[in-house]
């Protein structure tokens, strides 16, 4: 039994990786719509337990921070995209390894509604997961990338962008720029993963390919 969830676990994360790399809408400093990539992730969670979650999670993280070296590598090399050592780590913390292994929680409700609710309990778990991911973004965002928030209201076209620039400034206009940018592909994505988790966890499980009493 523990090498089947070894394997399952293993395969779940590279399934995960793989669907990482496709990314239909993309965003210019980082960030973009994939095709539910954290699906995966919040399966394994969800069959195998918040702890296994977190730990699986966690490795899918730093899979991520490989995926991303060529981005990573900008923020320590001399260039126009050079960070402070330490303001480089932070950022590659918080949004690689916090971001994605938040996502471990993906399994909080299995157990926790009326018997036989998976669908719901997984769909629920994957919103909280992927809020957590969210928020993670928002706090980096504001913190090491709000220096870009005068530009990027001030794009022309930008609708109400003007009016934000004269509303805030400083550390509030940093956090509306976060929310904004990151919620550009968090929220379509948090959508996308909450819709197709329970049909594909609902499809393995008749499957039998995972185990929901697990």
């Amino acid at each position: 039994m523990k090498t089947k969830k070894i394997v399952t676990t293993a395969m779940l994360i590279a399934v995960a990786a793989v669907l990482s790399i496709f990314q239909p809408f993309q965003l210019p400093f980082g960030g973009g719509i994939t095709i539910a990539s954290m699906m995966p992730i919040i399966i394994i969670a969800y069959c195998y337990g918040t702890k296994w979650g977190l730990y699986s999670a966690f490795i899918f993280s730093l899979v991520q921070l490989l995926m991303g070296m060529k981005t990573v590598t900008a923020f320590f090399m001399p260039g126009d995209e050079q960070m402070a050592f330490g303001k480089a780590i932070c950022v590659c913390l918080l949004d690689y390894i916090v971001a994605y292994t938040v996502l471990g929680f993906g399994g909080i409700f299995k157990n926790k509604l009326k018997q036989g609710r998976h669908g719901v309990a997984i769909c629920l778990g994957t919103i909280v997961a992927l809020l957590l991911r969210y928020i993670t973004h928002v706090v980096s965002g504001a913190i090491f990338f709000g220096a870009w928030a005068d530009w990027f209201f001030g794009q022309e076209g930008f609708y109400l962008g003007a009016k934000i620039l004269e509303t805030f400034s400083g550390g509030g206009l940093a956090c509306i720029y976060s929310i904004i940018y990151n919620g550009t592909y968090m929220i379509p994505e948090i959508i996308i993963t909450a819709v197709i988790t329970p049909i594909v966890y609902k499809a393995l499980v008749s499957a039998q390919l995972v185990d929901q009493n697990m």
